[in-house]
């Protein structure tokens, strides 16, 4: 099978054409590197370097036939989605539909997209399912969902098998400390740096962390030709406070510091995924503890020493050396 992967130089892209090629795909990147970097792209996967907003993007593929697009490519920013909704939505709606207008005409059988939690807003319905009311709190979001009603409305029209996966807060190793789940990611270079955690808000609100190989899994179920098309949440289903992951990333003796709430934060995030066991049979295996400690481990590793400048804080990397969190 002939496999497509935008955004395949980032964070999750990279780490599903890893198990794609393990699994003897035949595999293409597309990136533009705005974000993404070469080094991510697994050596065996051919790479195409380009923006899916360009008016020629598709007529750039068409030498070239895929059997499958998963789409993972975006602008993932909510703050830089308030700041230009223009560019957000130029991205997540336009570049979709782009890749949408390349799929009709080329043979693509099955597309998958990488949608968000964020589609939700903040609903008291913990966890949330796929039928619940939507209600986009920001740019990114409404942009995300308005990719979503262009696809239902291809998958209508043409015979391309559509499935949505509407991503909980992925986090691990290669991860970007922008973003809407980038909370993992920015604390932990934060620890590197010795200063204290930074929380938004009161760190009640609560998020759905899932770990990024999980979610490749999820991927690699909704590629294959038997899986039914639909919208599927990949969440692992158990809320965690911020607090509560500085906790278990610091422990209790040192406080975090504060700053006021962000525009378009969510409140309260928590995925309910029986609809992606039943239908695709998938399921979490990663413990928040054990991905904390893969993906502590990758940014430790990844610092360029054994042991981080702590011009503020010493406790956080002897309590949570690599072979110790």
């Amino acid at each position: 099978m002939r496999v497509l992967v935008t955004g395949g130089a980032g964070f999750i892209g990279s780490h599903i054409i890893e198990r794609l090629i393990a699994l003897g795909y035949s595999v293409t990147a597309l990136d533009n590197l705005s974000s993404g970097r070469t080094e991510n792209i697994h050596p065996s996967a051919d790479f195409i370097q380009a923006d899916i907003t360009e008016p020629h993007l598709p007529r750039a593929l068409l030498a070239r036939k895929f059997d499958v697009i998963v789409h993972q490519a975006a602008q993932v920013s909510v703050l830089r989605s308030v700041d230009d909704p223009l560019f957000d939505a130029q991205v997540n709606l336009v570049g979709t539909a782009r890749l949408l207008e390349y799929a009709r005409h080329s043979g693509v059988k099955r597309f998958v997209f990488a949608s968000s939690a964020a589609v939700y807003g903040n609903l008291n319905l913990p966890p949330i399912a796929e039928d619940a009311p939507t209600n986009p709190l920001s740019p990114y979001a409404m942009s995300k969902l308005a990719a979503e009603q262009h696809l239902r409305q291809f998958s209508q029209t043409d015979e391309i098998q559509i499935v949505i996966l509407r991503y909980a807060n992925v986090y691990g190793p290669r991860q970007s400390a922008h973003g809407e789940a980038g909370v993992i990611c920015a604390f932990m270079h934060q620890m590197l740096d010795g200063e204290p955690l930074l929380i938004h808000g009161d760190g009640r609100q609560t998020r759905d962390f899932v770990y990024v190989d999980d979610v490749v899994a999820a991927n690699v179920l909704a590629l294959k030709p038997d899986a039914p098309p639909g919208v599927y949440n990949v969440g692992t289903g158990r809320p965690t406070s911020i607090l509560e992951l500085h906790q278990t990333l610091i422990g209790p003796e040192l406080s975090p510091r504060y700053a006021p709430s962000r525009p378009g934060d969510v409140l309260h995030s928590t995925l309910d995924n029986t609809a992606i066991q039943s239908a695709l049979g998938w399921a979490p295996i990663v413990s928040l503890a054990e991905g904390l400690a893969r993906t502590w481990r990758y940014f430790f590793r990844s610092n360029g020493s054994t042991s981080a400048a702590t011009p503020v804080l010493t406790a956080p990397l002897k309590a949570a050396s690599p072979g110790r969190l």
